[in-house]
């Protein structure tokens, strides 16, 4: 009798703790679903930690990929002419649904002086998904397929939406875990830009 209740609280315990951990990653962003959210290789931000990581400072990792309509390949590595964010996302993930208006904003507002590459999870997600969301959005930066999820490794992404923006010299400025005011957005922008 008493082992069954010690099982039944244990059970209880993590239920209690995987809807706790649920709700916050909604806060934060989506997690990947077979990633766990206290992963002590993760910053409070949910960033990864090792050295390994791309972060602050660091180059961004170069790849090639696909656009979504299969028409254009895009590079990211070395040095650019302009800015870019590098957004990764996915079409079933409901932040990234939230910031969508806000990354077509910006790229309405700078997009001739930067570049804004939102990367599709398509290896957690569907090609067809990802089509809806970029019609329903009416989003007109590219958006690269990550089907292998190769980029996403690279860039140590957990959850979505993560962003990175990047300066000319190829060095990442700020990595973003999650969603961010607007005015947040144009406050980094504004300072890449400058230098």
């Amino acid at each position: 009798m008493k082992r069954n209740v010690l099982i039944l609280v244990v059970v209880l315990a993590a239920v209690v703790a995987v809807v706790w951990m649920n709700q916050r990653g909604q806060d934060k962003g989506t997690p990947v679903a077979s990633l766990a959210m206290n992963d002590p290789s993760r910053t409070s931000d949910g960033a990864a930690a090792g050295p390994s990581a791309p972060k602050k400072g660091s180059q961004a990792p170069a790849f090639k990929l696909g656009s979504l309509d299969g028409t254009t390949t895009y590079e990211v590595g070395g040095k650019r002419d302009k800015p870019l964010i590098i957004n990764f996302w996915a079409s079933w993930c409901g932040p990234c649904d939230r910031e969508a208006p806000d990354l077509q904003a910006l790229f309405d507002k700078y997009g001739g002086k930067m570049d804004l590459y939102a990367v599709n999870a398509t290896k957690y997600d569907t090609t067809r998904g990802a089509k809806d969301f970029v019609k329903e959005k009416g989003v007109s930066f590219p958006v690269l397929t990550d089907s292998q999820g190769d980029v996403g490794d690279m860039y140590k992404v957990f959850y979505y939406p993560t962003s990175f923006i990047v300066d000319r010299n190829g060095t990442i400025r700020e990595r973003i875990g999650g969603v961010i005011p607007l005015k947040d957005w144009e406050k980094y922008l504004d300072d890449v830009m400058k230098s």
